[in-house]
């Protein structure tokens, strides 16, 4: 078959699946309930657009020769913006802010049911009362009414809402707003795999969230981007809600808001320097004219370990953004919001396979103008993926005020511990059962621990300290123990590292 034929026949191929896609759609669409219907109607026209772009794209979406790195000022140092101080009318520009969090995740990957911002993360705060406490601090001190907004899923928005009551009496307004609900497809027929809108029976795994790129058009579509600019608003502040380090940057907004050459910057995203911990997160680079996120997912197998190098990219995005109100609305409506598709393989618990199409929140910066990096400390980025992560933000490395953690002042160094708890550790009940308390950690480098260990009252590490319990040991490291560089092996020999 030539060239011509083969893509005249992909073609029809491809306009059938659409046919195919929009049949079954429209079969889902009637069995939803009529208050429901407007909704799920526009979930499904979501996703069509979406799916129809995906059968589009072919390979990876990035040409890798276009690739260069970012103009010397599209990304600024943290220091330059903080240099310019504040203005005398701080609470003004603070009252034009919204807080915005993205809260559509499970606590599964910790071994909790339920949305992740419920875990308690810190003197039984979890980082929903956290946050809360951070704005309410805000408000406070300068007399603003800064509102959070939190950005539900289908999966977390019902036990959010009951947890809202007990912040009716703090001094933050707080709104939310639900992602779209998308169709996980059949990896091999490319169809839809729910049968109707029900989440019950069979349907259970049959909707997804489609990653949190949806928050353009979810929160377009909810009408708060419209009541917020009817308010006077101009900003959000978007960042995931296991960052602990993503607080309200006051030398950001006031560099936002009094831009320094008069020109407005629509979008700025925090980046920050990359450690080995770090090869896997995007970077921004030069392409095409402007700046762009780009994405593991998107490079072609050959150039992957260029891309993790250190040297090369240096930076990562933090996925702390702040973002122009008047420019989301204009774009959502000229439909013009480009970003790339995150194509996520899963298998189902019946063993199915399946893929869902997402896209992420930062990606869409190369469609806003006058875009910005700023290269902030790493103190902006402590995010709590595991229950490594956990056991930093509770420790004495870290203290707490209104709210937002501060790397201790005893820490001799600003570098966190590089942390590698094992599998039994996982679930966040089991590593709270293995420490009768949190460990003195002020002075450690590096701490791995695999295997049945428990820590008791009072243990100090410092150093590097290496816990190993061999399969069907037990190492019990007694109240008050001083572990400072010591590898611990499985017959509770304990060598100087």
């Amino acid at each position: 078959m030539s060239q011509d034929g083969a893509s005249q026949f992909q073609e029809v191929i491809r306009q059938e699946l659409e046919l195919s896609v929009k049949k079954e759609l429209e079969k889902i669409l009637t069995t939803a309930p009529p208050h429901e219907f407007e909704h799920t109607k526009k979930d499904l026209d979501g996703f069509r657009k979406l799916f129809h772009r995906f059968l589009q794209e072919k390979g990876p979406s990035v040409d890798w020769g276009k690739i260069q790195r970012p103009p010397e000022d599209s990304i600024q140092p943290y220091e330059k913006i903080k240099a310019r101080g504040l203005p005398d009318n701080i609470s003004s520009v603070l009252n034009k802010l919204v807080v915005v969090k993205l809260n559509g995740g499970l606590g599964t990957s910790m071994g909790c049911k339920g949305p992740k911002s419920l875990i308690g993360v810190r003197n039984e705060n979890t980082f929903l009362d956290l946050t809360v406490q951070q704005i309410e601090h805000l408000n406070k001190t300068y007399n603003t009414d800064v509102p959070l907004v939190l950005m539900n899923s289908f999966n977390t928005d019902e036990d959010t809402k009951k947890i809202l009551q007990k912040y009716n009496h703090c001094r933050v307004k707080i709104y939310t707003f639900n992602q779209s609900r998308y169709p996980r497809i059949n990896k091999e027929s490319l169809l839809p795999v729910a049968k109707n809108v029900s989440f019950s029976g069979e349907n259970t795994e049959a909707w997804y969230p489609p990653g949190h790129g949806d928050i353009y058009a979810s929160f377009y579509n909810s009408g708060l981007l419209d009541t917020f600019i009817g308010e006077g608003k101009e900003y959000i502040f978007v960042s995931n809600i296991d960052n602990l380090g993503a607080t309200v940057d006051l030398y950001i907004l006031n560099h936002l808001m009094n831009p320094p050459n008069g020109k407005p910057c629509e979008f700025v995203m925090e980046v920050t320097n990359k450690t080995r911990a770090d090869v896997k997160g995007g970077t921004l680079t030069q392409y095409e004219g402007k700046l762009r996120l780009v994405e593991i997912a998107q490079v072609p197998k050959a150039h992957v370990d260029e891309f993790k190098s250190v040297s090369k990219f240096k930076i990562f995005n933090t996925n702390n953004l702040w973002i122009s109100l008047a420019a989301v609305k204009r774009l959502q409506e000229q439909n013009a919001i480009d970003m790339e598709i995150i194509v996520n393989p899963k298998t189902l618990d019946g063993g199915l396979n399946v893929i869902q199409l997402e896209t992420a929140v930062g990606a869409a910066i190369k469609s806003f103008e006058n875009s910005l990096g700023i290269n902030v400390p790493r103190s902006r980025f402590l995010p709590v993926k595991t229950t490594s992560d956990l056991l930093l933000v509770m420790s004495n490395l870290y203290s707490l005020n209104a709210g937002s953690l501060t790397m201790s002042e005893k820490r001799e160094f600003p570098t966190v511990p590089l942390v590698k708890l094992g599998s039994s550790f996982t679930k966040v009940q089991d590593y709270l059962r293995r420490f009768e308390s949190i460990p003195d950690m002020l002075e450690l480098d590096h701490l791995t621990v695999s295997g049945d260990v428990t820590f008791g009252k009072n243990v100090s590490l410092k150093g590097t300290v290496i816990i190993i319990a061999n399969h069907g040991d037990r190492i019990d490291i007694p109240p008050g123990a001083v572990l400072e560089n010591k590898i611990v092996s499985g017959n509770l020999c304990i060598l100087d590292h």
